[in-house]
């Protein structure tokens, strides 16, 4: 038996008295993956991405861990919403336009004091006093540095449209607007580059292209690490106490730790390894986060199909950005129909030893979105559900 069909068993075994469509986290493989992020991140603490966990059970699990400390968040109202949770120590990874948010956030000293959110724009700054109503408690800042590497004067860029601010004047001229700014206080500074932490540098069967990859990822992190180290010491000759320098993804944990510059790392996706994340070649995890379809139909020989299913992750749009069918192993899609709103026919000879009301694993493109489509997750030691807890969505929460 491979290790995949034992997983298999397992699954099957512990979730023999739930019906399908459900989702599950592998507590084994999800506590090994945590340990693996910490050896990779070599002493400095890593803040955990919540849009990669959503959900509160295991944010607590992972942050009671040893080399983790704080959550990285994905929208104001849900840093306020960890914050009235517990958490102290969140931030705000995107700009935020939510003037009630602002509002709340500027009116209490615990929520002043627990959230820091992202700016890269002095306009973000008028917004943010223009919806402060009678709060006055002093904002905590973050400044978002753009980590994209570009040729030919700008012309060519390879990394994702984020901050406005590349150079180390434009960062030290934004600290330096803040710091002159009553109510407002610079304590970080954050560069994703997910050039490098969210793109697999060992795509299948292409070959050149991977080395394409690796070539492009190498150059980026020199140019990354010595930009990076620059503004860092421009904002540091403004801001003196700076409390943090935030990098790094799931991707790229040792290289970014690596340098003198960054205190801490950020990552998530790792903890559940969705499928985006099986083509690199510093790192493998173990997949921790499935869901299952039920077969409902066995249309012909080879053939069975499942209800739903058709979950696509955010990007641009292609293939890598659909689930797959994990267990068994050997199924696929059908090329006219693909995963499906409510059914999804799946080829391979592994079908003609499913039946009606068995499971079909899956594995989601993307870590955290998994949790948009499902209330709960079991949580599975050994052959065993031990806990099924809510996700966001089961507790009401949809941000975004």
């Amino acid at each position: 038996m491979t290790a995949r069909a034992a997983d298999r068993a397992r699954y099957d075994r512990a979730t023999a008295h739930l019906d399908a469509p459900l989702a599950l986290v592998d507590l084994d493989a999800f506590d090994a993956n945590a340990e693996d992020l910490v050896r990779r991140a070599g002493g400095k603490p890593i803040r955990v991405a919540s849009k990669s966990v959503r959900c509160r059970t295991l944010l607590e699990r992972v942050l009671a861990k040893d080399g983790f400390a704080g959550i990285m968040s994905f929208t104001l109202a849900e840093s306020l919403w960890l914050a009235r949770s517990g958490f102290d120590d969140i931030l705000l990874a995107y700009p935020s336009a939510d003037r009630t948010a602002f509002a709340e956030l500027a009116a209490d000293p615990k929520l002043a004091a627990a959230v820091t959110v992202m700016v890269d724009d002095v306009s973000q700054l008028d917004l943010i006093d223009g919806a402060r109503g009678e709060g006055r408690e002093v904002i905590r800042v973050c400044l978002e540095l753009d980590t994209a590497l570009k040729f030919l004067g700008g012309r060519v860029r390879v990394g994702a449209l984020r901050s406005p601010l590349h150079s180390p004047a434009q960062v030290a001229d934004v600290a330096r607007a803040v710091a002159r700014r009553p109510g407002f206080k610079v304590v970080g500074i954050m560069a994703y580059e997910g050039h490098i932490a969210g793109v697999g540098d060992a795509v299948a069967g292409r070959p050149f292209r991977s080395r394409a990859i690796r070539l492009m990822q190498a150059t980026a992190r020199r140019e990354l690490a010595e930009r990076r180290a620059a503004v860092v010491r421009a904002v540091r000759a403004v801001v003196p106490d700076l409390e943090y320098v935030n990098g790094g993804g799931t991707g790229s944990v040792q290289h970014t730790a690596a340098e003198d510059a960054v205190t801490e790392i950020a990552a998530g996706s790792g903890l559940y390894v969705p499928r985006l994340f099986d083509n690199y070649t510093s790192f493998s995890g173990r997949p921790a986060a499935l869901f299952a379809q039920p077969v409902v139909r066995r249309p012909g020989v080879g053939i069975v199909t499942v209800l739903g299913g058709g979950y696509p992750a955010s990007g641009a749009a292609g293939p890598d950005r659909l689930p797959v069918p994990y267990l068994p192993e050997g199924l696929r899609y059908d090329p006219q129909e693909g995963p499906g709103e409510v059914q999804t026919p799946l080829l391979g000879s592994p079908a003609d030893d499913l039946l009606i009301g068995d499971k079909v694993w899956f594995r989601h493109a993307k870590a955290g979105e998994l949790c948009e489509r499902f209330d709960v997750l079991h949580l599975v030691e050994g052959d065993a559900v031990t806990a099924t807890v809510p996700t966001y969505r089961g507790e009401g929460r949809t941000f975004l």
